[in-house]
């Protein structure tokens, strides 16, 4: 079975309820969390909590998605830049991730030339962080959401 990355999180659903009840409560009224985790699952059309949390991908919620704005340290250079592709890798667990650069970053160590990035492509784990690393042991990328 695959995911796509509209499908939510268990943790996605339940933040959900949480900002309902919060809602409810500064509108006047009061919400339990049972009932705001019954109702969040209906909206996302299960029969109910149990429901969705049996139909649910048992994974993570994902560091990073297409349109979120970024930062973090790529080569060991910063960036910012705006997320232009996130996919799911088969173990569930690592993610491809795009990003483009609002500023060129200069990836070349010497000082004698440089090799200028407007865009790349790397592996992430859960945290927003490459399992590859440089040969100084940096990872190659850090992202996370700003």
């Amino acid at each position: 079975m695959s995911y796509s990355l509209d499908t939510p999180s268990i943790q996605t659903l339940k933040a959900e309820a949480r900002s309902l009840r919060d809602e409810r409560v500064k509108a006047g009224g009061a919400i339990t969390h049972a009932m705001a985790l019954e109702e969040v699952a209906k909206t996302h059309g299960y029969r109910d909590w149990n429901t969705a949390v049996a139909m649910l991908p048992e994974r993570v919620a994902v560091p990073v998605q297409v349109g979120d704005r970024a930062s973090g340290h790529y080569l060991g250079q910063p960036f910012k830049g705006l997320v232009i592709g996130v996919q799911i890798l088969s173990d569930m667990q690592h993610y491809q991730v795009t990003v483009k650069f609002d500023n060129p970053v200069d990836v070349a160590t010497s000082k004698l030339f440089s090799a200028f990035r407007h865009r790349v492509t790397a592996t992430i784990d859960v945290h927003g962080v490459s399992p590859a690393h440089t040969s100084n042991g940096v990872p190659q990328m850090r992202v996370r959401r700003i």
